[in-house]
């Protein structure tokens, strides 16, 4: 607004200086003097087209055609830095003839402006030259000679400003604007409407010291924009010479969309318990002149969850960075049946199956952070959980939770949870359970309550989609189960096995034990588990199987021994199949598979039986064979010589015998 100022003043003072002589010159020379000193007063060239028309009555003025103003030479957009359809300036004659340039009226019709700051910082509305003639980035303009506006109108323009800093084009359509300064040392007022991205956006400004202030200097300020459902308050001091300001901030966040519309940033819409129907900010706000906006005793309210504390929003490259650290009230995110993450209530073991509706997380790309939280409690719908204390940072879209204290089901609990929303959603982690009341967990993150202990869970895991059904179909992973005493409600195994009965399943039915424990994989959706060992005063029981977690199905063989009262020792052992889905799990006694197992066991031996009587004969036939060497040939087998090589050592010893009873006997006979 102060080189829209700046222009109108220059083009009133220099057209009204020669307004005696405009009768008796015509258009297009006043047009070129009138061009001529601008562009010396400004370093820009300005246009005039049409006529420039003097008017003396009702009021001293001028009114042109078509005008603009060049853009700066470095400018990438080829449109003009202002261009108007007409321009009326309306001067009070009789300020005038005292020495004071008082402006009655200075209206634009149609402006088009088109704002731009450059990698290097350079911003193209800066109109005075230095010295050298090169604009000056920043500087803070020459002191302007004394005036008064009475009403300064833009009518059904447009602003279109490419931060090429930031990468962010603002764009405003439908802009009605009126500036008021009655007194060039006194206050100034600024109301202008307009539309981004089809909202309305309205804004009040009112401010001290005019002279300071179009001077670049800090003055008292306070301003009320709206932008759709969200509103801005500003209460304070502040100058745009740099962008400084203090003082207190109260914001409407409602309708982030909008906002971010506004400013040139893709804000979404929060997710519910971070915003999604309420949310608002407020404390001391500061800008530091370097972008950087610095908030002290900060109030965030995000849909009945209150936070207070302290944070600081950085520029970035790509993107800001808030830092901060804050204090919360009990916080709760958790969403409903048709929520995003599901549990109890939307993936309960009567559900059909998970929710299928799509995860938004592009609001995770909007900013970066480091926040520092503490909250009493933390309801995330799925968890519920106690005293928290962690880290959250966000990196392009990646938010790690650091937990540093987290109590929970009786227990505490330790890890990190991963939320990565670069091309598509993945969540993943790795978390320990340490005294955890199992049935209150799986209570809520699968509406399991029949598994009563206490113990021991380590857990890391990744899933990929962009909706629960889809992450947990391709969910994967390890992890270890340790339990203490407990008891496996709507199951009786032990009178199962007195009885060969599968019926003692539901109410009133339970299996206590001493103790369980187990690994487990999972791959593809799938928890695969080969070493459980389930310890009880009547009976062990090992188990193997699978539990479609994606498909929220079971196919599990459990294999319970029965154990003496008397002794302790096995006794009866009945295989037990649980089969069948989530919602109506299927429990069977595997006689078939006893009476397989007999026969296996039965071939076994009949084959050890078997493998044993040709060992025996096999041992008959070389004892034989070693008393025919012995008593035939003289042979005794060495203690590492088969029976083979003694008999072919003993034929060699009788054929070499023979032979030299033959060759004797020759001998001899000679």
């Amino acid at each position: 607004m102060r080189w829209i100022i700046r222009f109108g003043v220059g083009l009133a003072v220099v057209v009204l200086l020669g307004l005696g002589l405009l009768a008796m010159v015509p258009a297009d020379r006043v047009a070129a003097a009138v061009s001529e000193k601008f562009e010396s007063m400004t370093g820009r060239a300005l246009a005039l087209q049409g006529d420039v028309r003097p008017r003396l009555w009702p009021s001293l003025g001028v009114t042109t055609g078509p005008v603009s103003i060049a853009n700066a030479d470095w400018a990438t957009s080829e449109a003009p830095l202002f261009r108007a359809e007409s321009l009326t300036v309306d001067i009070n004659l009789g300020a005038l003839l005292g020495g004071e340039v008082k402006i009655l009226g200075l209206t634009a019709d149609q402006p088009q402006i088109d704002l731009e700051r450059a990698g290097d910082g350079r911003e193209n509305w800066i109109l005075l030259p230095d010295e050298t003639g090169s604009v000056t980035t920043g500087s803070v303009p020459a002191a302007a000679s004394a005036f008064t506006l009475d009403a300064g109108q833009i009518t059904n323009g447009s602003i279109r400003f490419n931060d090429r800093q930031s990468d962010r084009v603002i764009a405003l359509e439908a802009v009605d604007a009126r500036l008021s300064i009655p007194d060039y040392s006194g206050m100034f007022t600024l109301a202008a409407t307009g539309r981004s991205g089809g909202s309305l956006v309205t804004l009040d400004l009112t401010g001290g010291v005019y002279s300071a202030f179009a001077a670049g200097r800090v003055v008292p300020l306070t301003a009320n924009l709206t932008t759709g459902g969200s509103k801005l308050a500003f209460d304070g001091r502040g100058g745009f010479a740099p962008l400084v300001a203090e003082g207190t901030l109260a914001a409407d966040l409602s309708d982030l969309p909008a906002l971010g519309a506004l400013l040139g940033a893709g804000l979404d819409q929060p997710a519910a318990g971070f915003g999604k129907d309420s949310l608002a900010l407020s404390g001391q706000v500061t800008l530091d002149g370097d972008g950087a906006a610095i908030l002290r005793g900060v109030v965030i309210e995000a849909d009945g969850n209150r936070l207070t504390g302290d944070l600081n929003l950085r520029p970035g490259d790509a993107r800001p960075k808030i830092l901060g650290q804050l204090t919360a009230g009990p916080i709760r995110v958790g969403t409903g049946p048709q929520g995003d993450m599901g549990g109890g209530a939307a993936g309960g073991m009567q559900a059909d199956g998970w929710p299928d509706g799509m995860i938004d997380v592009s609001a995770l790309g909007s900013v970066d952070a480091e926040i520092e939280l503490a909250a009493p409690s933390l309801d995330l719908g799925v968890l519920k959980l106690g005293e928290t204390r962690a880290l959250f940072t966000l990196d392009r879209a990646r938010a790690v939770t650091q937990i540093r204290q987290m109590a929970g089901y009786g227990g505490q609990i330790g890890g990190e949870f991963v939320v990565n929303g670069r091309g598509g959603l993945s969540v993943g982690g790795k978390l320990s359970f340490t005294g955890i009341d199992m049935q209150s967990l799986l209570a809520d993150l699968a509406g399991y309550d029949r598994l009563v202990s206490t113990g021991n869970l380590e857990l890391q895991f990744l899933g990929v989609g962009n909706s629960v059904a889809a992450i947990m179909q391709g969910l994967r992973g390890e992890g270890a189960l340790e339990l203490g005493q407990g008891e496996l409600r709507g199951l009786d195994i032990a009178g199962m096995l007195r009885t060969l009965d599968p019926g003692f399943v539901g109410e009133g039915q339970k299996t206590i034990f001493d103790g369980l424990a187990g690994t487990f994989t999972i791959a593809d959706g799938t928890l695969s588990n080969r070493d459980l060992k389930l310890v009880a005063p009547y009976l062990t029981a090992s188990g193997e199987g699978e539990v479609g977690l994606g498909n929220r199905t079971l196919d599990y063989r459990l294999r319970p021994t029965a154990l003496s009262a008397e002794d302790g020792t096995g006794g009866v052992m009945v295989p037990l199949l649980i089969t069948g889905p989530w919602a109506e799990p299927r429990f069977r006694l595997d006689l078939e598979g006893i009476a397989r197992e007999k026969m296996e066991l039965e071939a076994k031996a009949v084959e050890e039986r078997a493998r044993e009587a040709a060992k025996a004969a096999e041992a008959a036939a070389k004892a034989e064979l070693e008393a025919r060497l012995r008593d035939e040939l003289g042979v005794v087998a060495g203690e590492d010589e088969t029976l083979g090589d003694a008999a072919r050592r003993g034929a060699e010893q009788v054929l070499e015998e023979e032979a030299r009873k033959l060759l004797e006997d020759i001998l001899g006979g000679d």
